[in-house]
């Protein structure tokens, strides 16, 4: 289970599965899934798209297939692997991935990227059982998900799964740049926060012998936290690791309460505040910055951003560009 693509239908979208078909096996699905009475469609970039009751096919010029839906997984588990793939993939993901489902802490973050908002770092107990709910209720990456509504949705339905077993961090603009200047660095700051997470679900779940999250900077910033909190336990920082169910889940957590607090912040500021640091955030922030003056935009942004810099007028170093050498 992985990427998600615009269906353009956000409640065909409850589970969805990718899978990569060369050009006779897109061959042979086109004609199984027409004499099963799918319906098909032109689709961009691709070579066709095609739906029948809950299950919606997307297949690719690429190769990829993506099959999303309520029913997608019966149509992967009976047509798509044992008429197309010829073999059995679906159900032995304890199989190929045990670690998935072995008892430890998933953390993720949201916001670092945003000038606008909090920073929120969220993290998740699982052990076998509560990863297969997390499974079956379709948690996957965050940064997958397009819309806010669904979000809200899954993030609903992890904290009913993992019932407590979950922590959630959140630091507001004002709180965010006192401890930038505290840390003078992002990934301290953010070894911090991870390790206050880690450290607050383990006096949860004492007995959880690992932690897992996406890798940002160098994993010993993130042991010494720990160290200095007391906790005792195995971390392990990879890229990617979203694709874990237990940081799925906190990602979709982190992500949830950072659009809440955005909108909180949206609404103290009169204006929908804009995600992500590119020029159109700029823009809003300068116009902010001339309607309300430097302190008023200060208490909704990250003030160390480069975009701040420029939305006030102060001085910024000129950015670097690499050449490729000839």
């Amino acid at each position: 289970m992985s990427g998600r693509e615009d269906l353009g239908c956000e409640d065909m979208a409850d589970t969805m599965f990718t899978h990569k078909l060369d050009e006779s096996q897109v061959r042979r699905l086109r004609e199984v899934i027409e004499a099963k009475g799918f319906e098909f469609a032109p689709l961009q970039y691709g070579h066709f798209t095609a739906r029948k009751g809950k299950c919606v096919i997307h297949a690719y010029q690429s190769g990829k297939l993506v099959v999303a839906g309520k029913e997608a997984r019966e149509f992967v588990e009976f047509t798509l692997e044992p008429e197309i793939l010829g073999e059995a993939r679906l159900g032995y993901e304890k199989v190929r991935n045990p670690e998935m489902y072995a008892p430890h802490f998933g953390i993720d973050e949201s916001g670092k990227g945003d000038l606008f908002g909090p920073l929120v770092v969220a993290g998740v107990y699982v052990d076998e059982d509560t990863a297969d709910r997390l499974v079956e209720i379709g948690v996957r990456d965050s940064k997958t998900i397009t819309t806010d509504k669904k979000i809200a949705e899954l993030a609903e339905e992890i904290e009913k799964t993992v019932r407590g077993g979950m922590e959630v961090l959140t630091i507001g603009p004002a709180k965010y740049s006192e401890l930038y200047r505290k840390f003078g660095n992002l990934n301290r700051m953010l070894a911090w926060a991870h390790g206050k997470v880690i450290a607050n679900l383990h006096g949860k779940v004492p007995q959880c012998p690992r932690a897992l999250s996406d890798q940002f900077g160098d994993p010993r910033l993130v042991e010494g936290e720990l160290r200095k909190q007391g906790v005792e336990i195995k971390l392990e920082q990879r890229t990617k690791a979203e694709s874990d169910i237990a940081v799925a889940a906190a990602s979709i957590l982190a992500r949830a309460e950072f659009v809440r607090q955005l909108a909180k912040l949206s609404m103290e500021a009169g204006v929908e505040l804009a995600k992500g640091s590119g020029a159109g955030v700029k823009k809003q922030a300068t116009e902010i910055f001339e309607k309300k003056g430097r302190e008023e935009l200060a208490k909704l942004c990250k003030t160390h951003f480069r975009t701040f810099s420029e939305a006030v007028g102060d001085p910024v170093a000129p950015k670097v560009e690499w050449k490729k050498r000839s």
